[in-house]
């Protein structure tokens, strides 16, 4: 089959209806994603939280929510090899749009906390899911360009999320999201299985084993280098920009600095960022060479960050910006791990990796609160950045090339 096609063929595979039920609901586990880190000073001062528990208290929150990713990552991967791609999205989609409209309704922090974890359970499966049937679906030309459209319509919904908290108070801004992913429900009813997937369901062959991930060196070296390269997305988004006030305040940036509009303006870059990095893989033709340009660009993203003591808050927020822009290799990073397994465990990696990535946050932020107590909020978060951004890329350095990577084979085992 040739690599050539009309701009008709291309835009029919890329705006097929599995790539846009995987792309709207992306915005909507995006915009419930994000949606804490943008109402997490309002709704805890309704909670009757003051001063320093707004960031401890805010922490712990947030890694309740990680920590749910992270096993969520788990149970919706196997499920997804084991049952089918679709089931888990229904099944992850239902779980987080009930617990954020139970969100809505909380007045105490440990039924915040459970429930910020429950539906970090359900926002675990979103993602991963629709990057495995995106990547069966898809010629192997096309698959940057449908991972492009998932990840650059998905991070849009950060923007929503900031527009909605501004315009209703936090509990309907939580209501406002579970309503959306329950709607978009219907649209998954239109969407058919993965062939690849269909094709395994008759056989014999051992589909979602995760333990597996850990009895071959082969299987975790390239299981654990997929993770890692992606851990400089969240610490930016998970450290810089969540706590975007603090660090606003100790750089002496004149004038005010919200979360709510340091998320949006990072999710603006994030969009374009996530374009970007998609043509430049189909141009590139590789996967690797992008990654190590996106790194660079958040090395210099991050200094200039640092270095904007005495800014105008206009000028940090365009900072924010441009490490948004320098993270949206994250669809990219997601496609990487889809290709580096077999149909039979594709969906497990493809969910856990990204998952994996966003529970680094509670390590992360362990460290970033360890490093601040000694060192103070800048060189606390210095360190922590370094760290992220060597184990990044000597990961890059091990993974291999996929980009012309064919997806029908299966993982053996002994």
């Amino acid at each position: 089959m040739t690599d050539r096609h009309t701009p008709r063929e291309v835009a029919a595979q890329i705006f097929s209806m599995p790539v846009i039920v995987a792309a709207l609901g992306y915005f909507v586990d995006i915009y419930d994603l994000v949606l804490f880190s943008i109402i997490r000073v309002e709704s805890l001062k309704d909670l009757g939280l003051t001063g320093q528990e707004l960031i401890n208290r805010g922490v712990f929150l947030l890694n309740m929510q990680m920590a749910g990713m992270l096993m969520g990552g788990i149970l919706w991967g196997v499920l997804g090899d084991r049952k089918g791609r679709l089931k888990i999205m229904f099944g992850s989609i239902c779980l987080y749009s009930l617990a954020n409209l139970g969100n809505a309704m909380v007045h105490t922090l440990p039924s915040y906390a459970c429930l910020r974890f429950l539906a970090g359970v359900g926002l675990a499966g979103e993602l991963g899911a629709g990057i495995t049937l995106v990547s069966e679906v898809l010629r192997k030309t096309m698959r940057g360009y449908g991972t492009m459209i998932v990840a650059s319509v998905g991070v849009s919904g950060a923007i929503l999320a900031n527009f909605i908290a501004k315009q209703f108070d936090w509990r309907s801004a939580f209501v406002i999201g579970g309503v959306l992913g329950l709607l978009l429900l219907v649209l998954r009813l239109k969407v058919a299985e993965s062939g690849m997937f269909r094709g395994l369901e008759e056989s014999a062959v051992r589909r979602g084993d995760f333990l597996s991930l850990f009895t071959s060196t082969d299987r975790f070296g390239r299981f654990f280098h997929s993770i890692m390269i992606g851990v400089p997305t969240w610490f930016v988004v998970g450290i810089l920009i969540t706590f975007s006030p603090e660090f606003a305040k100790a750089l002496g940036i004149r004038g005010s600095i919200s979360a709510g509009n340091a998320v949006m303006y990072c999710y603006l870059g994030l969009v374009f960022g996530d374009v970007a990095s998609g043509v430049l893989s189909q141009l590139l033709k590789s996967r690797r060479r992008v990654v190590l340009i996106f790194l660079g660009l958040t090395v210099m993203g991050v200094v200039g960050y640092f270095m904007a003591g005495g800014a105008e808050a206009s000028s940090f927020y365009a900072i924010c910006t441009f490490l948004g822009f320098a993270s949206g290799y994250w669809a990219i990073f997601v496609t990487i791990a889809a290709e580096q397994f077999g149909t039979n465990l594709r969906a497990t990696v493809a969910t856990t990796v990204p998952n994996f990535v966003r529970g680094m946050v509670i390590p992360i932020t362990m460290l970033f609160q360890l490093f601040r107590q000694s060192m103070g909020l800048e060189r606390g978060a210095w360190c922590v950045g370094a760290i992220c951004m060597a184990v990044a890329l000597f990961s890059l350095w091990r993974l291999q090339e996929t980009f012309h990577k064919e997806m029908d084979f299966l993982e053996e085992y002994p």
